[in-house]
């Protein structure tokens, strides 16, 4: 019922900002006048194209050329969208202008050809930067209490699946591999496929480099592929699993790990955050991995050190960070919660639908813990 909820509801916002982004930006550029019947049935193959997508997009038998034009076409109609609404602002200064036809005409040219030069160099850019290798982003965390440094590297919402695959997870473990981690952890969405479809994708996990080991909490999208066997496929690969437990690692921290916010909306192994803390160690920092940053909403008096997340993709397209932000506290990077815990937020090292990033960058994350 969820899924079926929210393929619903993104098919008539779609629908919608495509009718919004024809009507109000693409029918009253002049330099395209000659062309508007073409433009609108393209409109009308995107949006049904779109349709279709989200209707099949849970079946997992879309062709994976047809799921990367798709899933495309949803991130060309975010982005028309922005531009079609700076459009509409910037005709309210326009229409005040004193009336005089020819200078009008000429406004009215100048700002056309800029929206259009915009719209094409956004969503270029946007389209290169998705199809860019993760950067590798180092953060200090200073944590009190702390007996030694550690490194710890987090990747989260590598997204494995039809567009994303073997080649990609080769490469991030690589990366991984020359940044001389303490503790890798994987904060959830590691892949969009069940576990009769994963093959070898993830065989490269058993080659992480790590002195600790390699840590997982399951995201929201394992939750519809099948959590359980997906863990069970991971503890294969060597890949240990915090799901409401923790361990002490080499007597310097306590790692905790609870399930996702999804549990709760399954009815089905949901977060429990005092199960997850019952045998840390009071006297040792706490870091505590959560997929969702909105865990936060679930604290109470509990020593948390430090939270690692992920599941906002920083927004992965700018703007739509705002709209993040209506469900998730946090969008990207560190925070200082409450007087005893911090709370940092990965960009994701994959991304999710199409492949486009706009100033929220894909990356691997590298963690210097310091002593406060």
């Amino acid at each position: 019922m969820f899924r079926l909820s929210f393929a619903l509801v993104a098919i008539v916002v779609l629908s919608a900002i495509n009718f919004y982004s024809y009507r109000r930006f693409l029918k009253r550029l002049d330099v395209l006048s000659k062309y508007q019947t073409l433009v609108k049935w393209l409109m009308i193959i995107a949006t049904i194209c779109e349709v279709f997508y989200f209707l099949v997009l849970r079946l997992d038998n879309l062709d994976p050329l047809l799921y990367v034009i798709f899933s495309a076409m949803i991130g060309i109609s975010f982005m028309l969208f922005c531009v079609a609404i700076m459009y509409d602002l910037v005709h309210i200064p326009y229409s005040k202008i004193p009336y005089d036809h020819s200078r009008r005409v000429m406004l009215k040219t100048i700002l056309d050809v800029t929206m259009l030069v915009l719209a094409f160099s956004y969503m270029f850019k946007g389209f290169m930067n998705g199809t860019k290798a993760p950067i590798i982003k180092e953060v200090d965390i200073f944590i009190e209490g702390l007996g030694q440094e550690l490194s710890v590297v987090q990747i989260s919402d590598v997204h494995i699946g039809k567009t994303l695959g073997k080649d990609f997870m080769d490469e991030i473990v690589r990366q991984i591999n020359t940044l001389d981690a303490d503790i890798v952890v994987i904060t959830g969405d590691l892949v969009d496929l069940p576990v009769s479809q994963i093959g070898d994708k993830l065989d490269a996990l058993r080659d992480i480099q790590s002195r600790a080991g390699v840590f997982f909490v399951p995201g929201n999208h394992e939750y519809f592929y099948g959590v359980e066997k997906i863990m069970e496929h991971l503890e294969f690969l060597g890949v240990n699993i915090l799901l409401n437990r923790s361990i002490n690692i080499g007597g310097v921290i306590n790692l905790a790990g609870v399930a996702d916010m999804m549990g709760k909306r399954f009815d089905f192994l949901p977060p429990n955050l005092k199960e997850a803390l019952l045998h840390v160690k009071p006297e040792l920092p706490t870091i505590l991995l959560s997929h969702q940053p909105k865990i936060t909403k679930e604290l109470g008096d509990e020593k948390i050190d430090l939270i690692l997340s992920g599941h906002t993709h920083g927004g992965q397209v700018f703007p739509f960070g705002l709209l993040v932000l209506l469900d998730q506290p946090y969008l990207s990077g560190l925070y200082q919660h409450s007087l005893k815990t911090q709370i940092f937020v990965s960009n994701g090292a994959g991304y999710w639908g199409p492949a486009v990033r706009i100033m929220a960058p894909s990356e691997i994350v590298k963690i210097n813990l310091k002593v406060k």
